[in-house]
């Protein structure tokens, strides 16, 4: 989505090496998360949670710097209000306003629900990365959406502790949006989809405004992320992203 970065030699169908490509497939991620990310940024977003027997929502904001620093503070609902999570390069921390504790987070948490969502852990706070974790080719071209798109696929490195065996990737020609991602298990099974719509200028940038998440085996629930506001290159820095902040953040 989210929001949220992906070890075996790529196999290219023989119909797919046989299409000149303008641009390579790194170089069209690496403009995508230009796009996507740009140097920081801060957000306010809400994430409805849909399930066949409920629907909860959350309010929150949050602040990046590149890659390796993040921050999100629930902002509602009540109960959840003040809970907030900080990525400081390889380290993730959790801090639970109604026991007053900070927690550092393990990697085997990464995989797990966030916030009782569809997302993970490493959706929100992007633990890997999509460009140095992946390798990354160029399958097709196709369109989705009346939008001429690169579909790509992205394979994990060896080394890279990803849980996925490949995620494909559809980014607009014209604006370097990713539209849809697919990610799929490592027995090659579509495990879900996330699809990005409701297109807008969003801080003088091109951006989808909407992030809906649907599991593969479960077509009756999903969560969708929703950005109500949105700035890019703000001003901050490393200082902002700190333990000490995480509780006085508002």
């Amino acid at each position: 989505m989210d929001l949220f970065k992906k070890a075996l030699p790529i196999l290219l169908l023989p119909f797919a090496v046989s299409v000149s490509h303008a641009q390579t497939a790194d170089e069209i991620i690496n403009r995508m998360e230009d796009v996507m990310r740009g140097e920081s940024s801060y957000a306010e977003m809400t994430m409805t949670i849909e399930r066949p027997r409920y629907e909860r929502e959350m309010s929150m904001k949050a602040w990046a710097l590149g890659e390796d620093f993040s921050l999100i503070l629930i902002t509602d609902p009540a109960r959840d209000r003040g809970t907030a999570f900080l990525k400081r390069e390889n380290e993730i921390w959790n801090y639970v306003p109604n026991i007053d504790r900070t927690i550092k987070m393990p990697p085997s948490m990464m995989s797990q629900s966030w916030m009782g969502s569809d997302f993970t852990n490493d959706d929100l706070v992007r633990e890997s990365s999509t460009i140095d974790d992946y390798d990354h080719s160029i399958l097709r071209e196709e369109t989705l959406d009346d939008r001429e798109t690169w579909v790509l696929e992205l394979i994990p490195k060896p080394e890279s502790a990803i849980v996925w065996g490949k995620v494909l990737i559809w980014v607009d020609q014209e604006h370097y949006i990713m539209l849809k991602e697919e990610n799929y298990n490592q027995r090659d099974e579509l495990a879900n989809t996330l699809d990005f719509t409701e297109i807008e200028e969003m801080d003088g940038r091109v951006f989808p405004t909407r992030m809906t998440l649907t599991p593969a085996n479960k077509p009756n629930q999903r969560t969708i992320m929703k950005y109500n506001h949105l700035e890019f290159d703000i001003d901050v820095d490393r200082s902002f992203f700190t333990q000490q902040n995480m509780r006085r953040v508002r």
